[in-house]
């Protein structure tokens, strides 16, 4: 293979991937790191798009539609299933 078409690998000098212990982050303790978690969250939480009430109704409506229908069909199959095992039941013993 041609060296004009090997790639270069981008792999970092030693110096670059050490770290002193100037560039590290001091720790925050006790009731600071409590607020700073606080402040973190409702930051967070002011970035949220929240669902309008219309949007609220519409999703409650969807999801108890599914889950009526769903109910309904686990119910039918319930049903055949119990329907089909009475009658393997009740027609085996006439083959004897």
């Amino acid at each position: 293979m041609p060296k004009d078409k090997i790639e270069k690998l981008d792999i970092p000098d030693e110096s670059s991937t050490k770290t002193t212990v100037s560039s590290k982050k001091r720790k925050v303790k006790g009731s600071n790191r409590i607020a700073k978690w606080f402040r973190e969250m409702r930051s967070e939480l002011n970035k949220v798009v929240w669902p309008t009430p219309k949007q609220i109704v519409n999703n409650t409506f969807v999801a108890l539609t599914v889950m009526t229908c769903a109910a309904i069909l686990i119910w039918a199959l319930d049903y055949a299933a119990g329907e089909i095992f009475i009658a393997i039941i009740t027609y085996i013993p006439r083959l004897f």
